[in-house]
């Protein structure tokens, strides 16, 4: 079995892999399992008052999961896939867990072959967050991974060096930007003529 049916395998059995993307290396599990959301924060070491995003393969797949406005699908149909995580209205199956109770989720569609074929593969949002202990700088390369989350991660797969640039986090709602990362200014731009 390759490392990739692995991953897979692993994330069905609520276990942890680390996978690489178009921003840093993620830790991803199966989003919507809250067990194994859990296990995210605690490799991680994260607070709990602290969402979690998930990653899908495309728009479609994230609308299942999402109810999203006119404004909010033509703003993804823009900037995804790419380095961009979106706030949207979560639907019921997406557990309190992974929001810290709020009402809004962050939604990826990685602009990564190998992150793609993961959230394909998976048939399941998985968990769209940096695969370092927190406080601990991204991860640009395996070779930078904490112990913790190598040891906390049933596999972990090699996309050689990432571009390193976090992504930035977008409530199109309320025309605001969380965290500017990689093509804050573009979007920044669309947010202020859409």
């Amino acid at each position: 079995m390759s490392e990739f049916d692995r991953a897979a395998e692993a994330i069905d059995d609520g276990e942890l892999v680390v996978y690489p993307t178009e921003t840093v290396y993620g830790l991803g599990a199966a989003a919507l399992e809250p067990d194994a959301v859990e296990r995210v924060f605690e490799v991680k070491g994260r607070d709990r008052s602290k969402p979690l995003s998930f990653a899908v393969p495309s728009v479609p797949s994230a609308l299942q999961y999402v109810r999203a406005t006119e404004r909010e699908r033509r703003f993804m149909a823009t900037f995804l896939p790419g380095p961009v995580t979106v706030l949207c209205r979560r639907r019921e199956a997406v557990p309190d867990e992974l929001t810290a109770d709020r009402d809004r989720v962050g939604v990826r569609v990685p602009d990564h072959p190998l992150a793609l074929r993961l959230c394909e593969r998976a048939g399941t949002p998985i968990t769209a967050t940096s695969a370092n202990v927190s406080g601990q700088p991204s991860v640009r390369e395996l070779a930078d991974l904490d112990p913790e989350i190598r040891e906390g991660a049933a596999v972990v797969l090699d996309g050689g060096k990432t571009d390193g640039t976090e992504s930035t986090v977008v409530d199109v709602s309320s025309a605001t930007i969380h965290r500017r990362g990689a093509q804050a200014d573009e979007i920044e731009g669309w947010l202020e003529t859409h």
